[in-house]
This record gives structure tokens, C-alpha cells and sequence, in this order.
């Protein structure tokens, strides 16, 4: 059993021919303790095969986040509504996005994304359910988007100050915008409540092709104490299932 709990993004992997029946079987033999990010349709079949569902997207609408006010009463229904399913399905976290920043300044989208925030922390906490507001890149992936540094992510969990407000730490995406990843990650691991991974360049397999060697980045988590999970979010060149295994021997740690 690996150190890291280790989880599969469904829709990376259910691709190529393979279908979700085979991923699930396969990602529970091969020793993941989790699949997240797929559709409900499938839940039950997951927690059957004996993993968890690491996480789930929390509310719609990636450019069009928290950092709007405008947006906060809708978002606010889809948290509260996907906490009640985490709860019922054991799903420790909800992803939770800036959205673009759209002229508007850190500061400004900071504290609108505090606000709207402040709005559910209380409910997570009492449910038992993070909040986990993802860094993305807005070099590569996602223009303007604005929560694509740490620091700013952290600012938000700061000023929500609740510890169920947690930031979402992609590997790839930071590496794109800062580097730096293991220290990064040992200076703020108590406001991590996630990790996605891929390789860079091209957001493909973890593998020699690509610039993170992700063995010693893994073994910095887990030495943080960090007992959350790491889902792979690479889209594999070949093989689905065989780059499942791969991924997980490189981040069996």
C-alpha cells in the first residue's frame, strides 16, 4: 500500500476503448484508494469496488467563479446541495474555482472570493466536507484565470480562516506559473487540501519525457504528514490502464 493515497481522475482514464467497468476494476486492483471527478452515475460501483471518491467538482462554471458577486447565490446553492451528496457518499472534498479575473484586481477578487466563501464555511465545517479552490495555470491552460499563484491562494483560505477552506494544489499547473514545487508545498501544506498531478509539457504521463520528476515530489508530501489524496489528471498518450500503473508505481512512495 502506498504512503500517498492515490486517486485516478475518471475522465482522464476512461478513454481509448476503455471503459468505466474496466477503470474501476482496474484502479482498485492495481491499489488506488480512490476515483474522483466522475459522474454520480457511478458512485455506487466505486464504493463497491471498495475506494473512495476523493473529490468532486463543488459548483458549475470554471471562468465564471467566486471572485463575482453576482455569481455567490447560485454558487452557495450548488455547495450546499453537493455537501448534503458528499456527506451521503463519504466524499471528503468539492473542488471550488476563482473564476477569470475579467479586470478585476487580486485584491478585489480575493475578497470577493473570501466573501462568497464565508458564505458556506460554516457548513462545511459542520458537515465534515473541504472546500478546495483550485490553482490553475493562466500561462497554458486557463487565460486570466485567478487563483494561479499560491500565495493568492493562500490569502483566500487566510482570510476565510476556516479548516475546511483549502486550496486545490495542482503539480503541473504551478509548476507552469512558479516552480519551486517541494518547498512550496512544505511552507503550505496546512492550507492543501488536494493534489493533482501531470507532466510538463503536454499534461501527459509522469514519465522521463517531462521536466517534474514527481518521486521526490511525492516523498515531500508525505513526510509533510499530508493523509489526503493525490489524484492523477494526465491524459495518458498510450494505454489508459497501463499509464494507471505506471502512475502509480511513480508515486508509490
Amino acid at each position: 500500500m502506498s504512503t500517498i493515497r492515490q486517486s485516478i481522475c475518471f475522465g482522464c482514464f476512461n478513454r481509448g476503448g476503455v471503459t468505466p467497468d474496466q477503470l474501476i476494476r482496474e484502479a482498485a486492483s492495481i491499489g488506488y484508494a480512490s476515483v474522483e471527478m466522475l459522474p454520480e452515475e457511478h458512485w455506487d460501483q466505486v464504493r463497491d469496488a471498495g475506494m473512495d471518491i476523493a473529490i468532486v467538482v463543488g459548483h458549475a462554471s470554471l471562468p465564471d467563479g467566486l471572485n463575482k458577486r453576482e455569481n455567490h447565490d447560485r454558487i452557495e446553492d450548488e455547495l450546499l446541495a453537493n455537501m448534503d451528496q458528499a456527506v451521503e457518499y463519504g466524499i471528503p472534498g468539492l473542488i471550488c474555482f476563482s473564476g477569470n479575473r475579467e479586470g478585476k484586481s487580486d485584491d478585489e477578487g480575493r475578497d470577493n472570493c473570501i466573501e462568497g466563501l464565508l458564505r458556506v464555511a460554516k457548513a462545511a465545517e459542520e458537515k465534515g466536507v473541504t472546500l478546495c479552490m483550485e490553482l490553475l495555470n493562466s500561462k497554458v491552460n486557463h487565460p486570466d484565470y485567478q487563483c494561479d499563484y499560491t500565495d493568492w491562494g493562500v490569502s483566500v483560505c487566510n482570510g476565510v480562516g476556516s479548516p475546511r477552506v483549502k486550496l486545490l494544489y495542482d503539480i503541473y499547473h504551478m509548476q507552469i506559473m512558479e516552480g519551486d514545487l517541494i518547498r512550496t508545498i512544505r511552507d503550505n501544506i496546512d492550507h492543501i487540501g488536494h493534489f493533482h498531478t501531470a507532466g510538463n509539457p503536454g499534461r501527459n504521463d509522469l514519465d522521463e519525457t517531462q521536466e517534474i520528476f514527481y518521486p521526490p515530489v511525492m516523498r515531500a508530501i508525505a513526510e509533510t504528514g499530508y493523509t489526503g489524496y493525490v489524484g492523477h489528471e494526465f491524459v495518458p498518450l498510450g494505454d489508459p490502464l497501463a499509464a494507471m500503473r505506471a502512475a502509480y508505481d511513480t508515486c508509490n512512495v
